[in-house]
């Protein structure tokens, strides 16, 4: 019987999400038949890992510590396998700057953006080059941090009177801010396990302009569409970008790629390298549109990090 330690809660402010999801994988295993040892990070994991002696982690933690690579290095450390991406991939996609980089060097679309630094503010006067930034990126404006996710802390800016308090917002953070252009259109997001692009899923958020954290983690925000009614060409445009991000990034296992759809395509915003797998995540749908239960997901995330 295989003895797998989730991963779950933390400290981050993504905690609660983080416990919805690893309690559906807690459930998903023990009906696969394996030993499961719960744990919720702290500061005794090392000794609870140790305690444990588990065959593999499944990672289910979100947030700083668990998308950033952190975890991910401690694990090999340790000597224990885990699922999902290494640790290169998971920085390079928990900084939405670096992403951005990689996205733009590799010629992927992704929407123009600035990214400050607190250095750049507290130091070098970063504040005297906001109307410079405004002109080159134009309004509207999507201002948020550059390393948190679940839509934590993002803030729209449609005039530069709204920018000062927008950047407040997203500071209290994370200590890097991005400045992006708003690319109006369709909010898409691509599942991708083990390889596999899964079915699209569009969400529409009901009531509010953006799919911000509420939106995403309680029931009845948000319309899901899966698939959604796109050109055959459209869709596989969004499949093969989504696919190219997950390769140049590095992932594995299973990752989530946010786009937009706007009038000139489809452009990428963000990839997550630990999706939600919350009753509310997107790529549990995405699966279930793609006839593959929950124990599914999971079987294959962990045959992978077994395997390696």
């Amino acid at each position: 019987m295989t003895r797998v330690a989730v991963l779950k809660g933390g400290r981050s402010l993504e905690r609660g999400v983080s416990l919805r999801s690893g309690a559906r994988v807690e459930a998903a295993l023990e009906r696969l038949g394996c030993e499961v040892c719960a744990i919720d990070v702290g500061a005794d994991l090392v000794a609870q890992l140790r305690a444990a002696h588990p065959d593999v982690a499944f990672i289910a933690l979100h947030g700083r510590g668990g998308e950033d690579g952190t975890v991910q290095e401690l694990l090999e450390v340790l000597d224990i396998p885990y699922t999902g991406s290494r640790i290169h991939a998971c920085m390079r996609c928990a900084n939405k700057a670096l992403t951005k980089h990689a996205l733009r060097d590799a010629g992927l679309p992704t929407p123009d953006w600035v990214s400050l630094g607190e250095i750049a503010f507290s130091e070098l006067g970063a504040a005297e080059a906001l109307a410079a930034v405004e002109r080159r990126i134009e309004f509207p404006l999507v201002i948020k941090p550059a390393s948190q996710g679940s839509s934590l802390g993002v803030t729209f800016a449609r005039t530069p009177d709204e920018v000062p308090a927008a950047l407040i917002a997203a500071s209290s953070y994370g200590r890097t801010v991005l400045l992006e252009r708003a690319v109006s259109g369709r909010e898409l997001a691509v599942s991708i396990l083990a390889g596999e692009v899964l079915p699209i899923v569009e969400a529409v958020p009901i009531g509010r302009e953006f799919y911000d954290f509420a939106a995403r983690y309680e029931i009845g925000r948000t319309e899901f569409v899966c698939p959604p009614a796109l050109d055959a060409g459209v869709a596989s445009r969004v499949h093969e970008i989504a696919l190219a991000a997950w390769r140049l990034l590095g992932c594995r296992g299973l990752a989530r790629v946010d786009m937009i759809l706007g009038a000139d395509g489809p452009t990428v915003l963000e990839v997550n390298a630990i999706p939600g797998l919350t009753d509310t995540s997107l790529l549990p749908q995405a699966a279930d549109a793609a006839g593959l239960r929950f124990e599914d997901i999971v079987a294959r995330v962990l045959s992978a990090a077994l395997d390696r």
